[in-house]
Formats: structure tokens, C-alpha cells, sequence
């Protein structure tokens, strides 16, 4: 059968051509909003009496039958109709005759691949909305359970102060927080339409674009489609936004390895989602977290491809943008499954507050509060009050002790200044709590936050 556009060529399109050219193996996944768009069209072009009533009710019919096809199995797909666009166009023929020919009119497959294309980087935007809220609302539930259990916090890997697990959670509800602001932020930017820009400089034909812009969910038509079947910013800012999810994701999964090895032992992850030795039986990997590290490179790969594709392009379309779906695709599938298989290995995993406990214990979390307790209680100056902790880690170190450890007496023979109520500062939840600044560690603190997320989750 003659391709759709073959009126001017006096020879058939070659089979090497067909596979290179193609992308119908891949873009036949937008076939429902390319059929949502074509609807959307011919309600449109009858309304503006290019079609007939009865035109209209048929395509409408055919485009609804070719889609019960297709998610049924039965539709037959051929290389040699290039794409999802072609594809339906001609099963829809062969279903309803000539009215078939006439739903083109007025469009390009230009405008009709960026349509399809925005309406599917929309509803993603949508879902991961939906997948990071139930991630955080996670998150949360953990927090409630641990704002008393201690932690080591770090930098630079290294032991620093104490802080509450809940504290640790609520950090990466923060992250997360900021993705469900980023997807947020695209959708509102590209709620366009692309429909009516037809090959690049719209139509003489009388359309409405502000009524099939209405008809699909957009705020409004796009304003120059010149531009719009050019633009690929919605697709770029999607992989954007979910290399930068999957680097929070990655961020964690590093911790939650770390965490779930002897050395820490903080967390152990549950055996529905570990793996275990091909040779070593008393192995017990942490897989899911690994995997999820791993995914990381892929989603970056996905951005940077796109990038390259679209720097050098030339207004309007060209056939380079061809290659701008598969990497979306990609990053969308392997996203969404890391958000969903993060929030169970979360929700299952078993937090193990003896072992951070006595971790906190270690590394003389609280050698900060005796410098602030010599300078607020004692009015030493600041340098000084360093030197005299200093002292007192050191002298900790040769008892083989953490210096919240160290007794009054042995605190006294550093600095006579130093006062009994000195290790209500040395004390690990006392310290932790003394954090009371807005947005800090303490108790009092973390309930504020947890506060501040759970409206967050019901606004959102």
C-alpha cells in the first residue's frame, strides 16, 4: 500500500529506509493520546462545519474501535506506516472510508507528535505527583515512631552530632518535596495545546484552537507554532526532574546500604526485598538499594541525550526530534518503579534504635555542647572553651570512653570552672533536644515538621 505522503515520489520507499525511519516500534505507546487528539480535532473541525455531523460521528466510532484494537491485541501494526499517527489514520480508513482522508485536515503530523507527546509528559507528571506523596506520607509515619531515636548525624561521613532518626527521614521528605514541586512547576508551565499549528505556520482553514485546547485539559492554545513543533522543554524538563528525583533516591539507597551492612547494622531491610549468594549462604544483599543506585546513571544518560538531539536544531521540526521519545520512556518506566519499590523497602524495612543508639555513643557527638556550656554557662570565650573540649576528647580517647561518658570528677580535673550541670549538656537527648531552632533536631522541632508535611500532603 502507497505511504500517505508518497504523491510526489516516483519510486516506493526502500525496507532499510522503513526500519531506519520508523518509529512506530516505540511511539505506537502514545496511541492513546494520539486518539484523544484526533477526537478532540474532529469535534472541532464540526464544529466549525469542516466536517459533517455525520463525519464526525463516525470518526469518532472508528478512532474508539481502532483503540479496542489495539489495547485488545487485535490491531495489526506495520513498519511500513512509519508511526502511531499513520498507523491509526489508515486503520481508520480502511474502518470508515473517505471521512477517514478528511480528519487531517488542518494539522501536521508535526503539531499531532507534539500533542500526543505533551499529553503523555503531562499525565507523567501527574502520576509522580501521586507516587511522591505516598513517599513522603511514608516518610512521615516513620518520623512519628522515631523522633526519640538517636542517631549519629554526619559530615563528611564522620560522627558529628546527635540527631533523631525522624530528624533523618523528614531531610529526604524535604527532597522529595522539592520533586513534587518541580513536576508541579512543568505541568503548569507546558498546559498548552499544540494542536492547530499544523507544519509550523498554522492554517487558513477556520479552526478553533481555543476549543480543542479546552477539549484536551490545556489552559490555553500555544502562542506561536513556529516555536511549539519545535519545543521539546516539556520532555527536557521531565527527564530533568526525574534525573534529579532518582538522585535523591540514589542518595538514600546509598545510606540504606550502608546502613544494613555489619558495620552499621542501623537497619535491617526485609527479606522481601533482598537477595541472597549464589555461593556465600549466609549473604543477605541489599539489591533494591544497590539497583536504585544504579538506575541513576541511565535517567542522567536519558537527559544529557535529549540535550545534545535539541542544541543544535533549527527552527522548526526536524527529523533528529524523532529520537526524543525512547529515552522519556525509559526514564518514566524506571522512575516510577524506583519510587514505588523505595516507599515498600521503607515501609518494611526494620529500624534498629539499640545499634544507632550506642553508635551515638562513639565519634563524642556532644564535644559541641561543652564548648557552648563553657561559653554560656561559664562565659569563657569561644577559642578557649575549643581548646578546654579538646582536652576533654582527648583525655575521653585515653579512658577509651565517649566524652558524654566522662564522669564530673574527671571533668573537673581538666577546667575547675566546669560546674555539675555540665553533663545535662553531655547527654545525647538532652543535646539532641537543645537543637530547638526552627527546623533543627529536636523533639519539639520534628513535630513541627511532621506538622508542616502533613499539610503539605493535603494541599499538594
Amino acid at each position: 500500500m502507497a505511504k500517505l505522503w508518497s504523491g510526489r515520489f516516483e519510486k516506493s520507499a526502500s525496507k532499510l529506509l522503513d526500519e531506519f525511519n520508523a518509529s512506530l516500534p516505540f511511539d505506537k505507546e502514545l496511541y492513546e493520546q494520539d486518539i484523544q487528539g484526533s477526537i478532540a480535532h474532529a469535534k472541532m473541525l464540526a464544529k466549525q462545519g469542516v466536517l459533517s455531523e455525520e463525519e464526525k460521528e463516525a470518526i469518532i466510532n472508528g478512532l474508539q474501535k481502532i483503540k479496542e484494537e489495539i489495547e485488545s491485541g487485535e490491531f495489526v501494526w506495520d513498519i511500513a506506516d512509519e508511526d502511531i499517527h499513520m498507523a491509526i489514520e489508515k486503520r481508520l480508513t480502511q474502518l470508515i472510508g473517505d471521512a477517514g482522508k478528511k480528519l487531517h485536515t488542518a494539522r501536521s503530523r508535526n503539531d499531532q507528535v507534539a500533542l500526543d507527546f505533551r499529553l503523555y509528559v503531562q499525565k507523567q507528571n501527574q502520576e509522580f505527583i501521586e507516587l511522591l506523596k505516598d513517599l513522603i506520607a511514608t516518610f512521615v509515619n516513620i518520623a512519628k515512631k522515631t523522633d526519640d531515636v538517636v542517631l549519629p548525624g554526619m559530615t563528611h561521613l564522620q560522627h558529628a552530632q546527635p540527631i533523631s532518626f525522624a530528624y533523618h527521614m523528614l531531610a529526604y521528605a524535604s527532597m522529595f518535596k522539592r520533586d513534587i514541586e518541580r513536576f508541579q512547576s512543568s505541568y503548569e508551565r507546558n498546559n498548552y495545546s499544540p494542536l492547530g499549528c499544523a507544519a509550523l505556520a498554522g492554517t487558513p482553514h477556520n479552526i478553533d484552537r481555543e476549543y480543542t485546547a479546552k477539549e484536551l485539559g490545556f489552559k490555553a492554545p500555544t502562542i506561536n507554532c513556529l516555536d511549539t513543533v519545535s519545543d521539546r522543554d516539556f520532555a527536557l524538563e521531565i527527564l530533568f526532574n526525574i534525573a534529579t528525583m532518582v538522585m535523591h533516591i540514589s542518595r538514600l539507597a546509598e545510606e540504606l546500604i550502608l546502613w544494613s551492612s555489619y558495620e552499621f547494622k542501623f537497619i535491617t531491610i526485609s527479606d522481601e526485598y533482598a537477595t541472597g549468594s549464589s555461593i556465600m549462604p549466609q549473604k543477605k544483599n541489599p539489591d533494591v538499594p544497590e539497583l536504585l543506585r544504579g538506575k541513576t546513571g541511565r535517567s542522567y544518560g536519558n537527559l544529557v541525550s535529549l540535550l545534545t538531539v535539541m542544541k543544535g536544531l533549527p527552527l522548526a521540526y526536524n527529523k533528529d526530534m524523532q529520537e526524543d521519545k525512547e529515552g522519556v520512556f525509559d526514564s518514566v518506566k524506571h522512575a516510577k518503579i524506583s519510587v514505588i519499590i523505595l516507599n515498600e523497602v521503607l515501609k518494611t524495612m526494620k529500624i534498629n534504635k539499640e545499634n544507632m543508639l550506642k553508635a551515638a555513643k562513639t565519634g563524642h557527638l556532644t564535644a559541641t555542647d561543652l564548648a557552648d556550656y563553657l561559653v554560656e554557662k561559664v562565659g569563657i570565650p569561644f577559642r578557649e572553651a575549643h581548646f578546654i573540649t579538646g582536652k576533654a576528647v582527648a583525655l575521653a580517647e585515653h579512658k577509651g570512653k565517649d566524652i558524654s561518658e566522662l564522669t564530673y570528677e574527671e571533668l573537673k580535673s581538666i577546667d575547675e570552672r566546669i560546674g555539675k550541670d555540665v553533663l545535662e549538656y553531655l547527654n545525647l537527648i538532652n543535646s539532641m533536644n537543645a537543637r530547638n531552632s526552627y527546623g533543627a533536631t529536636s523533639k519539639e522541632q520534628v513535630r513541627k515538621q511532621i506538622a508542616y508535611f502533613e499539610e503539605f500532603l493535603r494541599k499538594a
